[in-house]
């Protein structure tokens, strides 16, 4: 679809925003393909990942811990300490779920919607990677930039703890599961429901905050939020979501959201290993202790940097396309 096709819909069609119409003319959207789609996902995700999980579970069992308590927190199985594996073992085991998360949800997108993937990832009759790139190194050059100032400026906040083979292992990984990991979430939240929601309130904005908040709430598992506390947590996500979101809807396609989705989770693994991270790697940087208050001030002045930068470079005029 491109702007000419928008030209002669509007006329005839709910919506002005051509990332909203590809979910609508494009194959199939009726209710039950939507929830058979979200179960083969969910089947995916919790169904073959917990045959890949089972050699953490047998490691949990045996450092002490009970059915029960690995129930009630999911997170002590990516323990590195707790399960007695290397850090990479368990980084493939958490990517595996998001793989075969990948896969259920496609089979339902191409055999019951009868979609194709690049309906769901832009509006244009191709997936925009020049787009995609740029704000995956916008991003990525702010991270590179706050990370190095809290090294210079915050002594010990941070200590280099290479292992160099270890790293090259974790780069490895991240390289090659990473887009799957955060294409599958951005597909999701920013793109699959988005889309199927706006042919319900006919329109984006209702769909926009809905599908922050279940972003939100599908991170309320991580350990960061045990340990920080979730109105702090949740705020971050929300605000994560409803940002990127609000970058799909303006620009038509999830190409600036998804690159800096990859940038923040890569280059983020790369250069530091938190305590209570949900991804664990061999990183450059070891920190001993975070403070989420300080993260999200941090995270608020990066998103409207990113977000002038967007704008200087695409000259945005038309925000109703957020609202329809």
């Amino acid at each position: 679809m491109d702007n000419l096709s928008q030209d002669s819909t509007k006329r005839e069609l709910p919506f002005n925003n051509l990332y909203l119409l590809s979910g609508l003319v494009t194959g199939y959207n009726a209710f039950w393909m939507y929830s058979f789609t979200i179960l083969l996902l969910m089947v995916g995700y919790l169904g073959f990942g917990s045959i890949l999980t089972m050699p953490l579970v047998s490691r949990a069992l045996e450092s002490g811990y009970t059915i029960q308590q690995l129930g009630a927190d999911s997170s002590l199985l990516f323990n590195s300490e707790i399960v007695n594996l290397d850090r990479n073992f368990i980084l493939l085991t958490q990517f595996g779920l998001f793989v075969f998360a990948a896969i259920g949800f496609l089979i339902g997108l191409k055999y019951i919607h009868k979609k194709t993937i690049t309906s769901i990832l832009t509006g244009f009759q191709k997936f925009r990677f020049k787009r995609f790139w740029f704000g995956f190194f916008v991003w990525a050059a702010l991270l590179v930039i706050v990370v190095l100032a809290q090294y210079i400026f915050n002594t010990g906040s941070l200590t280099i703890n290479f292992n160099v083979s270890g790293f090259l292992i974790s780069l490895l990984l991240m390289l090659v599961f990473m887009p799957i990991q955060t294409g599958i979430e951005e597909v999701i939240f920013r793109g699959y429901l988005i889309q199927g929601l706006s042919q319900v309130f006919k329109n984006g904005i209702f769909p926009l905050v809905i599908t922050s908040i279940l972003f939100g709430l599908a991170h309320m598992s991580n350990p960061e939020v045990a340990a920080y506390g979730w109105p702090i947590m949740l705020t971050y996500f929300v605000a994560f979501a409803l940002f990127m979101g609000s970058l799909t809807l303006l620009d038509e396609g999830l190409e600036l959201a998804f690159g800096i989705h990859f940038a923040n989770n890569l280059i983020s693994s790369v250069l530091i290993n938190e305590p209570n991270s949900v991804i664990k790697t061999y990183s450059v940087f070891e920190a001993k202790t975070s403070n989420p208050y300080a993260e999200i001030v941090l995270w608020f002045c990066m998103a409207l940097i990113t977000f002038a930068i967007f704008w200087l470079k695409y000259r945005w005029t038309n925000f109703k396309l957020i609202l329809k």
